[in-house]
Order: C-alpha cells, then sequence, then structure tokens
C-alpha cells in the first residue's frame, strides 16, 4: 500500500535549466574565493569533488564529510580559510539564483494535495548541497518544510543518486518497504534507479533529463498537472 512520496527537487518541484543554474553557481561564488582558486580552476575543483562524492561507496563518512575531504585533501589550514567564505556564500549571492528558476504553484499543490490527504513525503533531492542550500531551494519552490518527514542534505546522506544505496538509507531511516513507496522525478538515470530497489516511479517529463545511459521502467509518466491529477486520484489516508 502506497503510504510515502518520495519527491526530486532540482527541476521536478523546482523547475530550472540545469546548465544555466550551474553556470550562475560558479558565476557567483567566484568572486568570494579570489586569492582562494584560480577563477578558471574553480568550477573543475568543486565538479571533481562533487563526482568523488557520487562515486563514493564508503558508508561511515556523510556526503558533507565526503565533500570537504575531496576539497581540501586534509589540509586542515586551507580548509579553515576557505569553508566559512563557501557558508557565507550560501547565505548571501547563493540567493540570486532564485532569478535563474520557475518556480510553479503546481509543485506547491502536488505536495499540499498529498501531505493533506495524509501521505508521507521526502524531499529526495540529490544531497549534494548542504542544508542551507536544500532550505533557500524548497523556499524558492514555496514548499513547506514542515510538510516533509526526511528532507536529504549533505548533511545527513552518504551516498547520492544514481547509487541505489541512496533509496535503501531513505528505506531505512523511515522504517519503510519499497512497496509503500513512490520516488516523483525529472532524472531518467538519477529517479530512475530508484526502481532498481523496488520502489515505483513517475517520470516527470517538464525539463526532462536522460543522459541516454541505460534503461529504466517507469510506472508513470507524464507533465507536472499529471503528477497533480495522480495525487488528487490517491485514496485519503487520514
Amino acid at each position: 500500500m502506497l503510504t510515502t512520496l518520495l519527491f526530486d527537487l532540482d527541476g521536478t518541484l523546482l523547475p530550472f535549466d540545469l546548465d544555466s543554474f550551474m553556470s550562475g553557481y560558479f558565476e557567483r561564488l567566484t568572486p568570494h574565493l579570489q586569492g582562494y582558486v584560480h577563477s578558471d580552476e574553480l568550477a573543475p575543483w568543486i565538479l571533481g569533488a562533487m563526482r568523488r562524492v557520487v562515486e563514493s561507496e564508503v558508508p561511515h563518512l556523510t556526503n558533507m564529510d565526503k565533500f570537504r575531504r575531496a576539497l581540501f585533501d586534509n589540509d586542515s589550514e586551507k580548509e579553515a580559510q576557505i569553508w566559512p567564505i563557501f557558508e557565507a556564500f550560501y547565505d548571501s549571492s547563493f540567493q540570486e539564483l532564485q532569478d535563474l528558476t520557475s518556480p510553479t504553484n503546481i509543485a506547491r499543490e502536488i505536495c499540499r494535495t498529498a501531505y493533506d490527504k495524509g501521505y508521507q513525503l521526502v524531499l529526495a533531492t540529490n544531497p549534494i548541497f548542504p542544508k542551507v542550500a536544500t532550505q533557500s531551494r524548497m523556499c524558492w519552490a514555496r514548499l513547506e518544510e514542515t510538510w516533509f518527514k526526511l528532507v536529504t542534505t549533505m548533511e545527513n546522506s552518504h551516498y547520492c543518486k544514481p547509487n541505489p544505496k541512496y533509496f535503501l538509507e531513505i528505506l531505512d531511516a523511515l522504517d519503510l518497504a519499497p512497496n509503500e513507496c513512490m520516488m516523483i522525478g525529472n532524472d531518467v538515470q538519477e529517479d530512475g534507479v530508484a526502481g532498481h530497489v523496488g520502489i515505483p516511479t513517475f517520470l516527470v517529463t517538464d525539463d526532462l533529463i536522460d543522459r541516454q545511459l541505460g534503461t529504466f521502467h517507469f510506472e508513470h509518466q507524464g507533465t507536472r498537472e499529471d503528477v497533480l491529477r495522480f495525487v488528487k486520484r490517491l485514496p485519503t489516508r487520514v
């Protein structure tokens, strides 16, 4: 019986073009790290660290621990100098990236409807950003944090999509069986892999991302309007 809906955030509940968003991210971060990292080296440095986090199978380190180790390679002095700059960036210039997103009331209505019907919600956004950045993006999408039983972030996650262990960790944290859940997202590979652990999936075709890597089965496909219609048809659990 379906009890829990897992939602991706970026491109699903918060529409935006990923390439434009990441370009804006690095453009705004660069001035903050002037004097520490050359502008031409910034994106490869951060993207390389993110890739190491995504590929990591180390179970006892959070994604935050992995990211900081990947960035600073155990250079505690460098970390002490630079990490506070990252934290200040998320409180300041990162907020300007809201202009690169296109919030939709449909996303808010989907989540509110499901929550009001008694379903448990999980914001299953890829945990490659710290909590503060995830909370900001939730705010831009007009989502209430209280609707979600769990929001995956760098601080509380040990794996990333498309590693199936990311979804297994969610199931374990909430003591759920796969068939109690449904993953709803716009990324064929990152969200579709939930099916590999037995979680039914709904592919959101707005802002679709498909890297043409492997074949994934989706029980449902459609636009955000289709997701809303699907949620409205669900039986009330309250």
